[in-house]
């Protein structure tokens, strides 16, 4: 007679589990789409920001991957082509940036035809509130700076922060973030540089996989062990 009250609990318990798991299952089949559309908004939203003009293609729809870890920080980055009037006009890159101060930093480049960068946006980064972080579009107006940029201008050599003798500010008590973001945008326009047309001319549909260049334009900056003005 015991074992009755012990199975009525036992059926319920298990009731519940299984209405539970259900749910779950159904909110996740609901939201999923919603999550990754306002991800794929968010994203469109930053390719206006870094683009000339708006694309007749879906860029987000000709994603390629190419393999260039000593220059675009990654195993795999993938690459945008930006179509207009039937030619490509733009390649958009997700380069990393392996050596933030507070971790790996992943950048959005948009560089033109001509070769100059039409902009660049932060994805993703966890590096100091206050400091670090002013790479950041919300936070500053600094990334903003990159526009126009190319690597003729400023001059090769000159693609370092101020603190090195370079051309671009960096944050008051933070150099390590700006030396390691611009770093990585110059090698993503070394790497646009040395595929050449191969990333402009050939139709996104039918985009064969890239060549990985074989060294980087210059060694990396010396390492640094904490992050100060």
């Amino acid at each position: 007679m015991r074992l009755k009250p012990v199975l009525l609990a036992a059926f319920v318990l298990s009731a519940f589990a299984v209405s539970g798991v259900a749910l779950v299952a159904v909110t996740h089949e609901t939201m999923d789409p919603r999550i990754a559309e306002n991800q794929r908004q968010a994203m469109l939203q930053k390719f206006a920001l870094i683009l000339p003009t708006a694309p007749d293609n879906d860029p987000l729809a000709d994603t390629i991957e190419v393999s260039a870890p000593e220059l675009l920080g990654a195993a795999s980055t993938r690459v945008y082509p930006v179509i207009d009037a039937g030619e490509t006009v733009a390649v958009v890159l997700e380069p990393e940036v392996p050596d933030g101060y507070a971790g790996p930093i992943r950048l959005l480049v948009s560089v033109l035809r001509d070769g100059r960068i039409g902009g660049v946006r932060v994805l993703s980064h966890h590096e100091t509130p206050g400091l670090g972080d002013k790479i950041e579009e919300a936070k500053s107006d600094w990334v903003e700076g990159f526009a126009g940029a190319s690597l003729s201008n400023p001059p090769l050599e000159q693609w370092g922060v101020k603190r090195d003798g370079g051309h671009f500010d960096q944050f008051t008590g933070a150099t390590i973030t700006p030396r390691a973001v611009v770093k990585a945008v110059k090698n993503t326009l070394i790497y646009v540089e040395r595929q050449g047309d191969q990333l402009f001319v050939v139709p996104a549909s039918e985009t064969p996989p890239l060549q990985t260049p074989t060294a980087a334009h210059e060694a990396p900056a010396p390492a640094t062990a904490r992050e100060t003005s």
